[in-house]
């Protein structure tokens, strides 16, 4: 099955305008994920009851965790499908979308069962005391142990549609699960709705995963004759080439996210010593902090599939052209955004949470944060790039690196030496080693590159 619009995107558009159709959508629709994440936050700020907002921010780390299931299905499978797409191996693509989504399902499904069975011990894991475990667990029974399932298998989803092109579609998906929530957010949350607090953030944020999940089997529905993503569990193979090709991928990302969960356990487990004031502006600024971090994340997300589909085909000079494209995009962006947040500090934290002692936090994490956000660019392109060439091995070194070398050390030598507000310069630390390193690896890939003919 040959897709004639599908393969004038990857070989013939020119680039500018086909980054702009993969990658914008992609950005739009991190962007509003973001916005929803906020949404909790903002909503159970305005309670003005720390605790209810300390329980999002704990419960943070196990849905960082749900990235482990979404980067293994989804990133290793759409990876594989752009690669056999390049190949115009459509039967690989086929059985590559089949085995990413039935296998996601059961990674939601163990992930909901075990936190369900453990929620006493992962509770005191995660920082919770007796003053935030119950809106702790409260925000997680409906996020987790019920939503488990749909949150992922619609993110694996949309990275599958995105894979073959079909970003905006993916985007929509995403989008519209996202905007119900923050829809939802208030009435679940506030005293003149259901007043039901972090459990209310948690249903909320569970029924739009579930409306997100139903849009992309009726798109699947509609174009049943034109896509290349497949459910069918007929084309399901376990195939050595396909479980090495998905995986190959799959688990270095899956490995890179279970690392960030773990440095955000870290994080919040070193805050939380200073209370629940301090826990919950660390939230409010980090999230904050995330809008350009999902910026960053969703425009080399957004190119993945065409460097894959280039590199594959062997249209290296075309590959060349998109990264060097994204990267000159992607770095006056975000030193824009870095120059305003740290002007900006105080009425952002402020817009959250009008508590002045938190407004203090908040407005030292924010800056710190700061210094590290133009570098994103360089680091989460060349990860992107490793993922899209099939090098998954190059993406988890980045990954130790990142956390196990540099970040996770700085936390604890920054919070020795500068008690609480040296936390928030361990990630600017790592994020600069690892842009001086990306630049390294860049250069290797396109000297490697060079000279092929398209």
């Amino acid at each position: 099955m040959e897709n004639n619009e599908k393969i004038q995107l990857f070989e013939k558009t020119p680039i500018p305008s086909a980054v702009a159709k993969l990658a914008v959508p992609t950005v739009l629709s991190s962007l509003v994920m973001v916005l929803y994440n906020l949404a909790d936050t903002f909503f159970v700020g305005m309670l003005n009851d720390p605790v209810q907002n300390a329980g999002v921010t704990l419960a943070a780390p196990v849905l960082l965790a749900f990235n482990a299931v979404n980067n293994l299905f989804g990133v290793g499978t759409s990876s594989m499908m752009s690669r056999s797409l390049g190949m115009r191996d459509y039967d690989t693509v086929s059985s590559s979308s089949a085995f990413g989504f039935y296998c996601c399902l059961l990674g939601g499904f163990l992930i909901s069962l075990f936190c369900t069975v453990f929620a006493d011990p992962l509770m005191t894991l995660l920082g919770a005391d007796d003053a935030t475990r119950d809106a702790t667990f409260g925000y997680m029974f409906w996020t987790v142990s019920c939503g488990a399932m749909p949150a992922i298998l619609n993110v694996v989803m949309a990275y599958m549609f995105r894979s073959e092109g079909s970003a905006l579609h993916a985007s929509i998906g995403t989008m519209s699960g996202c905007i119900l929530n923050m829809i939802l957010d208030p009435i679940f949350i506030l005293p003149w709705g259901f007043h039901m607090g972090a459990a209310g953030a948690g249903l909320a944020t569970f029924l739009s995963n579930c409306v997100a999940c139903g849009y992309f089997f009726v798109l699947l529905y509609v174009k049943r004759k034109s896509t290349y993503v497949c459910i069918n569990p007929k084309k399901l193979k376990f195939t050595k080439e396909i479980i090495l090709g998905v995986c190959g991928v799959g688990v270095p990302a899956s490995l890179q996210n279970l690392l960030n969960v773990t440095g955000m356990t870290i994080l919040n487990n070193f805050t939380s010593a200073y209370g629940a004031d301090a826990v919950a502006a660390m939230g409010i600024s980090y999230k904050i902090y995330m809008v350009p971090m999902q910026v960053g994340m969703g425009f080399s997300q957004g190119i993945m599939p065409l460097v894959s589909y280039t590199y594959a085909g062997q249209f290296h000079k075309r590959m060349k052209k998109t990264i060097l494209f994204a990267l000159k995009t992607m770095l006056p962006l975000l030193i824009f955004v870095a120059v305003c947040y740290y002007a900006g500090a105080g009425l952002l934290i402020r817009s959250f949470m009008n508590n002045e002692t938190i407004i203090a936090y908040g407005t030292r994490f924010l800056r710190g944060f700061c210094l590290g956000i133009p570098l994103l660019c360089l680091d989460f392109v060349t990860v992107g790039v490793f993922q899209s060439l099939g090098l998954g091995r190059n993406a988890l070194i980045f990954a130790i690196m990142r956390k196990i070398v540099l970040e996770i050390p700085a936390l604890i030598l920054y919070n020795k030496l500068f008690p609480l507000y040296g936390l928030v310069f361990a990630q600017p630390t790592a994020e600069l080693v690892l842009g001086i390193a990306a630049v390294f690896m860049l250069r290797r890939i396109f000297k490697r590159c060079q000279g092929t003919q398209e």
